[in-house]
Parts: C-alpha cells; structure tokens; sequence
C-alpha cells in the first residue's frame, strides 16, 4: 500500500446519488472494511456545509468514519487535527481553492511534515478537484485571481503524486495548465484530468481513469 494516491478530477456535472467508481476503487485498495478517513478541508475553509456534503458521498462510496481534521474554521484544532490523522485508515483532500489549502495546511505548525510522515509510513491518500492538485507538485498563486492579465508564481504543494497536474479545465481549454507548464523548466509535462477522470499512482507508477 506505500505510495498510493488517487487523483480526482469530480464531475461539476454530475447528478443523482450513484457512488463514483474511482472513489470506491480507493476504498477497496485501502484493505480495510469501511476505513476510517481524515478529512482535510484547508481548500474550502473547512466548511461544514461541504465537508458533509463530501462525508455522505464518502460513505456511499465505502468509507467508515469520516473525521474532519480542523486546520482553518474558527473551531481550528491542531491537537484534535493531529488526533484524527493518528488514527486514521486513509486520507481525504477536499476541493475548494489550491492557494488557500496550501496556506491552510502551512499555517498549522508541522501539518505538513505530519502529512509526509503518515505517507511515508503507507497511508493512502486521495483528493478531489483543487485537493488532487494540492497532492501533486505544484501550482500558480495569481494576484487577486487575475489569471487573464498576471503571470502568476508558482508555489509547492504536497508532492505526493510526483507530477504536475490540472483538473476539469477542458471549458477553458486548460489555460491554468498551460500557465503552470510555462513556469516549469522547458518541456516538463503536466497531466489534464478531466471532469469524471481520475489518475491512481503507486510509487510513482501512474494509471489513468
């Protein structure tokens, strides 16, 4: 199990209840009936509205407890955060805003290094939309979101999944993508993840869904 990150894109539009199939591969892969998941929320302001909606949809899929690690809210709780990723069976990365989930997580005193401990150790790991972003290599911060008009700079994320990637941008033909390629050294290559679309990476072997 060292290794394993599952990257999903989300489908902004998909509708009904049915559960999502790359959701209940991880599931499975984690070994364990209905694992206990830590929720990391820094990317949408550990909204409670999201993370229940996200928390029905994880247990539609197979998860067990779902636990949200708070990091950023006004309940923000690095002891009671550090406790729900200790027992932890696998973790979860919400959606929401890159920038702000790296700011999230950086802001909690050796958050990161905890979250690189429990990879090493062979906690798998899966994100959504802007959190499989924050599980790969890196990003662009735009200046008051002015992605048309600002270069952007670009800035670490996790590192998990040892690539660059974006997700649903195929609407705008994938300029935030293209942006972030065009900071990289020349000819370094980044994955587009479509709406629906998920990547699996096991020590650094990548499978497309």
């Amino acid at each position: 199990m060292s290794g394993v990150v599952y990257l999903l894109a989300g489908n902004p539009y998909a509708r009904g209840g049915k559960p999502d199939p790359a959701m209940q591969a991880f599931f499975r892969e984690v070994g364990k009936p209905r694992p206990r998941v830590a929720y990391i929320g820094t990317a949408s302001g550990d909204d409670r509205a999201f993370f229940e909606a996200m928390r029905t949809r994880l247990l539609l899929c197979g998860a067990g407890d779902v636990e949200l690690a708070p990091l950023c809210s006004a309940d923000a709780d690095l002891a009671a955060a550090r406790r729900v990723l200790s027992r932890a069976d696998a973790v979860f990365v919400s959606g929401g805003d890159v920038a702000e989930g790296m700011d999230g997580l950086r802001a909690q005193e050796g958050m990161i290094e905890r979250l690189h401990a429990l990879f090493a150790k062979g906690v798998p790991f899966m994100g959504l939309s802007a959190g499989s972003i924050m599980l790969a290599r890196g990003w662009v911060r735009w200046a008051d979101g002015a992605e048309d008009a600002d270069p952007g700079i670009l800035f670490d994320c996790l590192g998990f999944a040892p690539i660059y990637c974006d997700v649903h941008g195929e609407g705008d033909d994938w300029d935030e993508l293209k942006t972030l390629l065009r900071l990289l050294p020349e000819k370094t290559g980044g994955y587009a993840i479509r709406a629906g679309g998920a990547l699996r990476i096991c020590e650094g072997v990548i499978i497309g869904g």
